[in-house]
């Protein structure tokens, strides 16, 4: 168990530079996954809170009903 952490831990230790590159797309790919996982969460939001509220009328028009 202890070899395999040190080799794991090694893995962050002898890095090397990748010289990796980035081009202008891959930052307009991550902006546009950053709006999208925004735009997703709150209309999940939306549509969670318009069922929680219809849900409530429901109970509350069964009850003026009376």
């Amino acid at each position: 168990m202890k070899s395999k952490i040190i080799i794991f831990l090694s893995f962050f230790i002898l890095t090397t530079k990748a010289h990796a590159y980035l081009d202008p797309g891959t930052g307009s790919i991550i902006l546009q996954a950053i709006i999208g996982a925004f735009a997703a969460f709150f209309t999940s939001i939306y549509i969670f809170w318009s069922k929680v509220k219809n849900f409530y009328k429901k109970i509350f028009n069964k009850i003026k009903k009376r």
